[in-house]
């Protein structure tokens, strides 16, 4: 027993290293696990949205087919004498509503599988700094939309010259309103908070939502103050934009014009640089790069 008791007074320390070597371990390989899943929140999110997406879409064609048998029976019915025109129109518009939600269900389904391409690309942009990560991305571009929001309500002189932008009975202000109510209550309690992918989908989706009702709510406000003269001059947020196209004809012609005007400043510099005299040149009476220097006459004196 003596000698047991003296191996155990000797490498009595070695158990509670072992166990927090494999704390410290077991925590460190949490960590990594929950920052390789909150690096994945958007792409599984996106995933999620996609499967619903098709689900809605298939859902859609199905009423459509219902749709178009349905009308197909109304006619018979009015053919034979059973139902008046009434029925028939009735059956026609519920069609066209059906075929509208299946070109609105197939414009989400497109749209849910470009985001899917993109948080897929995203995923190889692995970055350490936790501002690049999913739901902080989205939290900061919700902030972003708060604060401009709040320099209308702040700025004295923007609240006198805009005034729709406090106005609930203005609808697109109404709207903002709401879909700001409804961001703030997804909203998660902080960048790092744990979440589930459908959470962050409905975040997100909501913060989307919030970016499209403030730009209509300000397009508004600034239509309204253009009318009462309270506007700046300029363009502004109710000032059409052109198409994408156009946008970037406009970017090429100006990266083209840059680039003629930066070669001719170069050509004109060139031109109007001042010339070296002959004799500083090396002409040939200089003894410069125009000939080697004769120097047959400084040899004769030398030997004189």
């Amino acid at each position: 027993m003596e000698p047991f008791l003296a191996v155990f007074a000797e490498f009595w320390w070695i158990g509670p290293t072992v166990i927090g070597a494999g704390a410290l371990g077991w925590f460190g390989l949490r960590g990594q696990r929950g920052t390789a899943k909150a690096r994945r929140l958007a792409y599984d999110a996106s995933r999620e949205a996609l499967r619903t997406a098709q689900q809605e879409a298939q859902a859609s064609r199905h009423g459509v087919r219902v749709a178009r048998a349905e009308l197909a029976r109304a006619q018979a019915a009015r053919t034979a004498g059973y139902t008046g025109p009434d029925e028939v129109a009735a059956a026609r518009r519920a069609l066209d509503a059906a075929q509208r939600d299946t070109r609105a269900a197939a414009a989400t389904l497109r749209a849910r599988r470009a985001n899917l391409s993109a948080d897929r690309a995203a995923l190889a942009a692995r970055s350490s700094d936790p501002a690049h990560l999913p739901l902080a991305r989205v939290m900061a571009a919700d902030d972003a939309v708060t604060a401009r929001w709040m320099e209308y309500e702040t700025d004295a002189a923007r609240q006198l010259a805009f005034p729709a932008m406090s106005d609930a009975r203005v609808p697109q202000t109404a709207a903002f309103l709401a879909a700001h109510r409804t961001a703030r209550a997804l909203r998660p309690a902080a960048p790092t908070a744990r979440i589930t992918p459908a959470q962050f989908g409905a975040y997100r989706d909501a913060v989307a939502r919030l970016h499209h009702a403030f730009e209509a709510a300000e397009a508004e406000a600034w239509r309204r103050a253009r009318a009462a003269g309270s506007a700046p001059a300029g363009p502004g947020p109710d000032s059409p934009r052109p198409a994408d196209w156009v946008i970037t004809a406009q970017e090429i012609a100006q990266n083209l014009t840059q680039t003629v005007l930066a070669r001719g400043a170069e050509a004109l510099a060139r031109a109007t640089a001042p010339r070296p005299r002959d004799g500083a040149s090396g002409g040939p009476d200089g003894g410069g790069r125009g000939g080697p220097r004769d120097t047959r006459g400084d040899d004769r004196d030398d030997h004189a």
